[in-house]
């Protein structure tokens, strides 16, 4: 599957540079270091006249490595019409694309063995969450092509060139761009509960903590379900303790970190974080959440809501609408009219406030050792950001027209494969690959339900509450934060769910805290203001 391209004119000392590097034509491409002029003027005569017969010559892009994420157990891209997605995808963007699957789990595992052994990095390295200490120190030994001058140009990169540029600092190293950020919206999080249980108790639309408290504690106590039994806890939890940092921002806590009299501090250090954890405790003395959430697997995520054990879910609100569509997929009644199915109702904010995203999960890094060369790059990039483009966004998304979906008469897509997971895998994550930059989905898309029409309206009604981290941009460039920040913070996460458990006290608490800030957590915070000065 080759695709060409008509290579630009380049000067004599770019063919010689390229040709030092065992490559024999080149695009000139932004931030490439120009090498050193010849003196000899015959041999620069003689360059330049090859030059011009290999510009009017096609030559191919090279090949692009692919390390991806596997979250399909190996059933990625699979089955009968495979081969033929993935000819559409790489005619598409013009590229040979070489897909190395890795298990979610071993991602890490799998991106340090290859950093180890430069030559084997893919040219393109897919990284789960956020930039990691790991991640940065690499960076900062040139493990990772700089982008900041290549996602400039809007006439090669249309889509990347489109990228948010607060979230593109969050993957910037001493001035430099390491990453191409995966998007997602910053509106995403909110509070979910069953409405039909708030139905059956008379309670009103929670708007305040203390809104939240009363319907926790009489989905708890109140018997919801009318069996009679105390078989229901009103928050769901598990070990995950994301929740506790969306509650947190509701007390007037920042994002991880806050901006408290010019500086910026952990939110640990705000006085409002110790009355956000008094309230947790209070809801796990009262019964109010599960006694055992801090061993429960996260895998189970969800599952309270969707057994009748728990009422409220506070998460991604795509989250709290994927229970609301379990329970009209298998048709679990109301409590108060069992005609009915039950239903969840999604809210965009507690007390005016709720935690952002970083804008992004997950990043692409291309790697300085292979891909080496301008072609390379320019490879890479090119690949990256055609995959933005609509037809890559449904192909990834719904695989073939008339295999895996085809258009109805209203001009939305209606799936072939919804019920036929062997058919899905034909394209199944293939998105992996995308960047969702500048769109999140594609302008074809399902008939949407109304209850992802209410998930739209409620996660674009987020963003005008949710608390952003101002810190984000800072931390990457910490040198204590990248060899020290995670285990730090595990540990005041540690001490958070000792505290809330009952397991330390108050005084624990703190000198927890203390004991984090000299560690380095104090390095961190002066290398954090040294840069937001």
């Amino acid at each position: 599957m080759k695709k060409k391209l008509l290579a630009t004119l380049l000067s004599a000392s770019m063919v010689m540079g390229i040709a030092a590097c065992g490559s024999s034509t080149s695009t000139e491409t932004a931030g490439t270091e120009q090498p050193a002029q010849t003196t000899d003027n015959a041999q620069s005569s003689e360059t330049a006249q090859s030059t011009d017969t290999a510009s009017a010559t096609p030559v191919e892009y090279p090949a692009v490595t692919f390390m991806a994420i596997d979250f399909n157990s190996g059933a990625s891209n699979t089955g009968d019409y495979a081969e033929q997605v993935m000819q559409t995808l790489e005619d598409h963007t013009g590229i040979d694309v070489d897909i190395q699957w890795v298990q979610s789990d071993v991602l890490e595992e799998k991106a340090t063995l290859a950093m180890q052994d430069p030559s084997s990095m893919p040219m393109i390295m897919t990284w789960n969450g956020s930039v990691t200490g790991t991640v940065v120190t690499a960076a900062k030994q040139g493990a990772f092509v700089d982008l900041t001058e290549y996602l400039k140009d809007s006439t090669k990169y249309p889509n990347l060139s489109q990228q948010n540029a607060d979230v593109a600092e969050s993957l910037t190293v001493d001035g430099k761009q390491i990453g191409i950020y995966r998007a997602r919206v910053l509106g995403r999080y909110g509070m979910s509960y069953r409405q039909d249980w708030a139905d059956a108790l008379n309670i009103a639309e929670p708007k305040t903590i203390d809104d939240v408290y009363n319907m926790l504690y009489q989905f708890t106590y109140g018997d919801p379900d009318g069996n009679g039994q105390d078989d229901t806890i009103g928050l769901e939890m598990t070990s995950y303790t994301g929740p506790f940092d969306i509650m947190q921002t509701w007390f007037g806590c920042g994002n991880g970190w806050a901006e408290v009299d010019g500086k910026l501090v952990p939110v640990w250090q705000q006085d409002e974080y110790l009355t956000a954890l008094n309230w947790f405790k209070k809801l796990y003395d009262e019964g109010l959440m599960p006694s055992d959430w801090a061993s429960r697997t996260t895998d189970t995520w969800s599952d309270g809501c969707k057994n009748g054990e728990n009422g409220v879910y506070i998460d991604v609100l795509d989250g709290g609408r994927r229970i609301w569509d379990y329970f009209v997929n298998n048709e679990i009644p109301s409590v108060t009219d069992a005609s009915q199915t039950a239903s969840m109702t999604l809210l965009s904010n507690i007390e005016g406030k709720t935690m952002a995203t970083s804008g992004y999960n997950g990043y692409f890094t291309l790697s300085a050792s292979t891909c080496n060369t301008p072609e390379k790059i320019e490879a890479a990039l090119t690949l990256l950001d055609k995959m933005c483009d609509e037809e890559m966004l449904v192909l990834t998304n719904y695989g073939l027209e008339g295999v895996t979906y085809q258009i109805n008469a209203e001009g939305n897509v209606e799936r072939l494969d919804a019920s036929d997971d062997a058919l899905k895998a034909n394209y199944n994550g293939l998105n992996q690959l995308v960047a969702y930059i500048p769109n999140l989905e594609s302008e074809l898309t399902e008939e949407k339900t109304e209850r992802q029409k209410i998930e739209a309206d409620v996660k674009a009604d987020a963003e005008q509450y949710a608390v952003l981290n101002p810190a984000l941009p800072y931390l990457i460039n910490s040198t204590t934060y990248a060899s020290q920040g995670k285990d730090l913070e595990d540990k005041i996460s540690q001490a958070r769910t000792q505290y809330i458990c009952g397991e330390i006290d108050e005084a624990g608490l703190k000198a927890a805290w203390q004991d984090v800030l000299d560690r380095g957590y104090s390095t961190i915070i002066e290398e954090v203001n040294a840069q937001y000065k």
